[in-house]
């Protein structure tokens, strides 16, 4: 089935966000900081997936925007260090393209909004991967070869219960 229908690539970018926790709260107030990372965070993360940032991929790529979000794009974000953008494709290239593009408009949309107040200055951004990114398929051959063997096994399973063998 694999080989039949292969799941698409998945290209995966990856932007360095590192919140400066040390410059923003100088003083050692643990609940602050917390706070301070998790209101950050979420607007990083609305910031990705907004309208203007998904409109913008959807017009230069030809997808819809309930695809891109559905479908398309996949956000891996751990709070600090690397954030991963993904992109799922049936052409290598296009999902590459995609995480890739994904990725810079990300990290220009937020260092506007630094620039406007809208996010701590503190926060700085780097596009650590944004080209010749890793590709690989978005379901491994093991996954495959798995459910096979568990699907063969359970049919195995009924054809020995309920069907009787011949010339009884």
């Amino acid at each position: 089935m694999y080989y039949i229908a292969p799941p698409p690539y998945r290209a995966k970018a990856t932007v360095n966000v590192d919140f400066n926790l040390e410059q923003a709260w100088p003083k050692d107030t643990d609940r602050q900081q917390f706070y301070y990372l998790e209101r950050e965070s979420r607007k990083l993360e609305e910031i990705a997936w907004s309208d203007e940032l998904m409109d913008q991929l959807s017009s230069e790529f030809g997808f819809s925007v309930e695809d891109l979000r559905g479908d398309k794009l996949q956000l891996s974000q751990p709070a600090e260090a690397g954030w991963h953008f993904y992109a799922d494709d049936d052409d290598p290239k296009v999902a590459d393209s995609l995480a890739s593009a994904w990725t810079k408009a990300f990290v220009a949309k937020v260092q506007a909004e630094i620039g406007a107040g809208n996010i701590n200055e503190f926060v700085k951004l780097e596009a650590t991967q944004a080209k010749n990114l890793p590709k690989e398929r978005s379901i491994p051959l093991s996954g495959y070869l798995l459910a096979g063997s568990v699907g063969f096994l359970t049919l195995a399973f009924f054809v020995v219960l309920f069907v009787r063998p011949l010339g009884r």
